[in-house]
């Protein structure tokens, strides 16, 4: 759980959307497991007079079931507390589950509820100026809560808080505690075929995309509509440009050997968290031998993925952002897993 990107981006703009239309809604979340299941702690749905209006807890049965009952607490005007059992019947011939169990907190939320709407409003503030926060729930459906860094109450109601956040969800003495990120950054150098695919690709699995090419026509809005940042700069002088970070992904896709070297002297003087460049074995050695000649040390070169992306075949720039971003998820979830912490520090 750790640095889960913001779960509620897509929903908290759609409640704000059903709020001012003066509709009501319901929010799942769940918040323990036990066992196997599709979607993990923290995973929401939104669940409008319509029917799922965004997010998923996973599908299938449980899913079905929790939409059911959202739309009679919506009726009822009431939130609840649901165990849903994922356990495989041995029985069963067709529809086999994941063999867990789940709670699901669903709460809901009157278009009248000014806390949500604060709350809410806050935690996308949040994303857009790329700071972390901690959403507080509780079990008895009572007024939510957002919290900076430091445990201090940016909106909602305060009551019961007894702790700071630290990395990972908690439930604890009737409150849940969901960190949200607001999605870790990948740099892409350069704009070609492949960053094209590979931009919004990374935008739908949580990442926030920026990318830098020193040919001003390679990064326009047009090509990149889904882009956080768009950048058009020197390769000798990133550093003029941006600040990389020990948290950032760096992927290096230019148009030329040079180019690659240039980039890759640069960046790898500091932490990151993943580089990896395209290109062949040849190519490779090539600008490995350089940057050797550069200073840079044998195991930081190591820490290189290249050639880049899983080993899946691909051939098609769409193939081929299929596997860099398939390589990126896999060690984002390892890296978020080694970032656990004890979940919850005395204010």
């Amino acid at each position: 759980m750790a640095g889960r990107e913001c779960p509620m981006r897509k929903i908290g703009e759609t409640l704000l959307s059903l709020l001012d239309r003066g509709e009501d809604a319901v929010l799942a979340t769940i918040v323990a497991e036990e066992g196997s299941s599709p979607r993990g702690t923290g995973a929401q749905m939104l669940v409008s007079r319509e029917g799922l209006a965004a997010g998923t807890i996973g599908g299938g049965a449980a899913e079905g079931a929790a939409l059911e009952l959202a739309e009679r607490l919506l009726a009822e005007q009431r939130s609840a507390l649901q165990s849903f059992r994922l356990r495989h019947d041995p029985r069963a011939r067709e529809n086999p589950v994941c063999g867990g169990d789940i709670s699901v907190l669903l709460q809901f939320i009157g278009h009248e509820d000014r806390e949500w709407r604060d709350v809410t409003a806050a935690l996308l503030a949040r994303r857009e100026e790329r700071k972390q926060s901690w959403l507080v729930l509780r079990t008895d459906g009572g007024a939510p809560a957002l919290l900076d860094e430091r445990g201090r109450v940016l909106a909602g109601a305060a009551e019961g808080i007894s702790c700071a956040p630290a990395s990972r969800a908690l439930l604890e003495n009737g409150l849940f505690l969901l960190p949200l990120s607001p999605g870790e950054r990948a740099v892409i150098f350069g704009g070609g075929h492949c960053s094209r695919a590979l931009a919004p690709l990374l935008e739908t699995v949580g990442f926030r995309v920026t990318v830098f090419d020193d040919r001003p026509e390679f990064v326009t809005r047009e090509r990149f509509p889904t882009a956080e940042t768009l950048i058009s700069g020197d390769y000798l002088r990133i550093s003029g440009y941006l600040t990389l970070t020990a948290a950032d992904y760096v992927v290096v896709m230019t148009n030329g050997h040079q180019h690659d070297y240039e980039v890759e002297e640069q960046v790898l003087r500091g932490p990151l968290a993943y580089i990896g460049v395209i290109g062949s074995r040849t190519k490779t050695a090539y600008v490995n031998r350089r940057l050797r000649e550069a200073g840079i040390p044998e195991e930081t070169l190591r820490r290189v993925r290249s050639p880049i992306g899983t080993a899946i075949g691909a051939v098609t720039p769409e193939e081929i952002a299929v596997s860099i971003a398939g390589e990126m998820i896999l060690e984002r979830s390892r890296l978020r897993k080694e970032g656990e912490a004890h979940p919850c520090r005395p204010l």
